[in-house]
This record gives C-alpha cells, sequence and structure tokens, in this order.
C-alpha cells in the first residue's frame, strides 16, 4: 500500500528550491567564474572533493555540530529526563532528514564548495585548509585501522 503524506510536499519543495538554486548558480557561473570548469585540474577536483567530504562529515555526524542539528528536533519531557524525537511532519522534518543523510546534504554540500572554489580566490584557503583537514583524518582512521589490525595478530 503506498502511504501518502505531507512530508512529500515538503520534500519537493525543498527539492524545487534546490533544484531553483542550482540553476542560480549556473547562471552566475557562466559569467562570473573565476575559472572556467572546463580547465579544473586533478588537483583543484581533489580539494573540491576533499573539503565536500569534510563538511559533510562534519555537519552530519561530528560532535562539534551536534548543536546545530539539534535546532531541528522537538523537545519531549518526560518525568525525569528531556529527550529529542524527529517531528512527524514539517519543513523541519525534511531538513533534519536532509542533514542526517550524508548522501543527501554530501549533494548540497559539494555543489555550495564547487561554487565558492569557482567564484572567488577568496574562498581557496578555507577549502584547502578543510581539504588538508579531510586528508588528515582519512590518515588517521587508516592509522587506527592498522593499529587495531597490528593489536589482533
Amino acid at each position: 500500500m503506498i502511504k501518502i503524506t505531507d512530508q512529500y510536499f515538503w520534500n519537493f519543495v525543498f527539492l524545487s528550491f534546490f533544484g531553483f538554486l542550482l540553476i542560480m548558480a549556473t547562471i552566475i557561473l557562466d559569467t562570473e567564474s573565476r575559472i572556467p570548469l572546463s580547465e579544473l585540474s586533478k588537483f583543484d577536483l581533489a580539494v573540491i572533493i576533499l573539503a565536500s567530504w569534510r563538511l559533510t562529515r562534519l555537519f552530519t555526524s561530528d560532535i562539534t555540530t551536534k548543536f546545530f542539528r539539534e535546532q531541528f528536533y522537538d523537545l519531549k519531557k518526560t518525568a525525569r529526563t528531556i529527550t529529542l524525537e524527529k517531528p512527524p511532519t514539517g519543513p523541519r522534518r525534511t531538513i533534519l532528514d536532509i542533514i542526517l543523510s550524508p548522501w543527501s546534504f554530501g549533494i548540497g554540500m559539494t555543489a555550495l564548495v564547487t561554487f565558492c572554489y569557482l567564484i572567488s580566490a577568496y574562498t581557496v584557503y578555507v577549502l584547502l585548509l578543510l581539504a588538508l583537514s579531510g586528508l588528515v583524518a582519512l590518515l588517521e582512521v587508516c592509522t587506527q585501522y592498522l593499529t587495531a589490525k597490528g593489536k589482533e595478530e
């Protein structure tokens, strides 16, 4: 049985808004880009990929941005505790669903990072910093994996 909710409306609204932003970004980049898309080097792509990955991880699952994610939950008070619950419907539910999904949030972050990288030289330092921190995070995870694997043997 197909379940129809009003949440489909909010999903459509946010998807349409994202599509509109992509169209506007394309129009702006067509005339204002500092680097044509066709001239991106492998280094540029690596910076964009790693910075997008780092920002996605930062907002979807990092403890330091938990305060941001919690703004979209409903606060439920019980006799002894306070808990956070997903709103059953509405725009806050859609925003929370997007933020908690690295797949959905990653598309938006990659679009934003690419736009910023192509539009202004001032963002390159920040994005390079994010890319390098993403690379460091990958190296740290690999180191922890190898250390744990070495202890098993």
